[in-house]
């Protein structure tokens, strides 16, 4: 693509971020007739999916949930994978390029880092890094959850002598890991899907566990022609029926209460959804499971008792499936997992609980604990997550009306109005982000009501030439206080979690 001018012009829209929501976004926009242009940091299409290709990354959302539901994309693709993986991510998003040519509207390796509103002329401009300079009228910020990687502060990480790699920057051509010393920092979903991975091929895994993870089973399966074939024809009805759940799949909770069903009702059904695998266990569980106490104990056991048979030492059973549950199953989002726990029935595999021993420093030659073990690394691998929700949004150096900027807004708690937008940043919308059902919910139903409404909202204000739209303060407090009183629950429970912002140090979410 040729380079552009330092400054892009007036445009009507400028969107951030060429992942899904980015694409989609642009895609409305074209069938509006505005003057739009992406600005896209990293060097191709794909967001989330250009980035993580740790081995094992795979999407949570079962087919044929996870893409979007327009017929020209879907008519000729088709996924091989009941759970796709990075590659065949990688694959759809360019055939949605090839369909709508995307890429002739982005502008790749362009960083923004800073973006103030113009009251006189009610624009937005937008500084990137090489000092391009756009002056949209609207401004659409579409970064996702998982654009800011987050390392924890380890003493002496830069002097570790072996290969160390965060899950979120691995290397595209990939890591040679066959029979070498692999540490890995972390049980989160990164950290589930890499154990499995390298686990089998590893001389020699520690993993190193804060918090035991309520992986479920994945039930990962090659699709067949004829399963395709069958689905397609009721493409328009799933993708419909989407809308409509409350998590956004195309399944959604089981209609009757805890306390109402009988023993064997309750047994059976669990059994049902357990086979099914995926998100199914907690999704078309009964509709209180997780909010009474006899309901989500009852839930664990079953999780336990499963999950315990499938490891063999008594050891490991307490620490990767404790007899007492961490918080509410269901309260955090779930992994899903496919070998992840057979891996520690394996002699070269070690897990260090690190509530009993925490990590003291990194050494030249792999992790020093605090009962003075060193443990010896070739590869350090870092499955420690994001600065998730409001991370990527703050880093953009965007600056409200009021001469403040996002990350000194959210200081001391965010504050949006339904998740899209704030006051004093007119004209400025983000989609996927904090105060949205983002962490519950399959990511393409919720990027699709959410780039619905914004270029709804755009093409109606500009049709009745109105300058400029943000919420109230008061708008703002209402609606932070309906999260709050949402999450409160959750949030008791559950002492570490990316999407309460408590897995960065100094950040306060709620």
């Amino acid at each position: 693509m040729a380079d552009l001018p330092n400054d892009t012009g007036e445009l009507d829209v400028l969107i951030v971020g060429a992942g899904l929501s980015g694409i989609y976004q642009l895609y409305h926009h074209r069938k509006l007739g505005h003057s739009v242009r992406v600005f896209e940091a990293q060097s191709d299409i794909g967001g989330t999916w250009r980035n993580n290709v740790y081995p094992g990354a795979r999407v949570d959302s079962e087919f044929p949930n996870y893409q979007l539901s327009m017929s020209e994309l879907w008519n000729d693709w088709t996924f091989k994978e009941r759970y796709p993986g990075w590659k065949e991510l990688q694959e759809y998003f360019h055939h949605i390029d090839q369909k709508w040519n995307v890429r002739k509207d982005i502008s790749f390796n362009t960083k923004v880092v800073a973006a103030s509103f113009d009251q006189e002329q009610s624009r937005w401009v937008v500084t990137t890094e090489s000092r391009l300079v756009a002056r949209p009228r609207f401004l659409v910020l579409c970064v996702g959850v998982c654009s800011k990687v987050y390392t924890p502060q380890f003493e002496g990480l830069d002097t570790f002598g072996g290969a160390c790699y965060h899950t979120a920057r691995w290397p595209k051509e990939g890591v040679e890991l066959k029979g070498k010393r692999i540490g890995v920092i972390g049980t989160g979903a990164s950290g589930v899907q890499v154990i499995q991975e390298v686990g089998p091929q590893a001389s020699h895994l520690t993993v190193f566990q804060r918090t035991p993870n309520m992986a479920l089973p994945m039930r990962q399966k090659q699709l067949d022609s004829k399963e395709i074939e069958n689905q397609k024809l009721i493409y328009p009805t799933i993708f419909r029926r989407r809308l409509q759940t409350g998590a956004g799949f195309s399944f959604d909770r089981y209609p009757k209460s805890f306390d109402s069903t009988s023993i064997e009702e309750r047994i059976l059904h669990r059994e049902d959804l357990w086979a099914l695998g995926g998100f199914h266990f907690v999704v078309s569980n009964f509709k209180d499971f997780n909010t009474t106490e006899h309901g989500h104990r009852e839930t664990y056991n079953f999780w336990r008792d499963r999950v315990r048979k499938r490891i063999h030492d008594p050891v490991l059973q307490e620490k990767l499936a404790p007899p007492d549950p961490i918080h509410p199953i269901g309260a955090k989002r779930l992994s899903l997992e496919q070998s992840y726990y057979e891996v520690f029935n394996q002699k070269n595999v070690k897990l260090v609980d690190l509530n009993e021993c925490g990590i003291s420093k990194i050494t030249s030659k792999g992790i020093l604990t605090d009962d003075g073990t060193e443990h010896d690394l070739d590869v350090l691998v870092l499955a420690t997550g994001f600065d998730s929700l409001t991370g990527g949004l703050a880093d953009l150096g965007i600056q409200g009306v009021d001469g403040t900027s996002l990350a000194e807004k959210w200081a001391n708690g965010v504050y949006t109005t339904f998740g899209m937008t704030c006051a004093n940043y007119p004209n400025m919308f983000f989609v996927y982000g904090p105060q949205a059902p983002t962490a519950y919910v399959n990511g393409p139903s919720l990027i699709e009501v959410q780039c619905d409404w914004v270029a709804e909202c755009i093409r109606y204000m500009k049709y009745n030439d109105f300058l400029a739209i943000y919420p109230t303060h008061k708008a703002e407090a209402e609606w932070r206080s309906t999260i709050m009183d949402l999450g409160s629950s959750f949030a008791k429970t559950v002492k570490s979690s990316w999407y309460f912002g408590s897995n960065i140090p100094g950040v306060l979410y709620y």
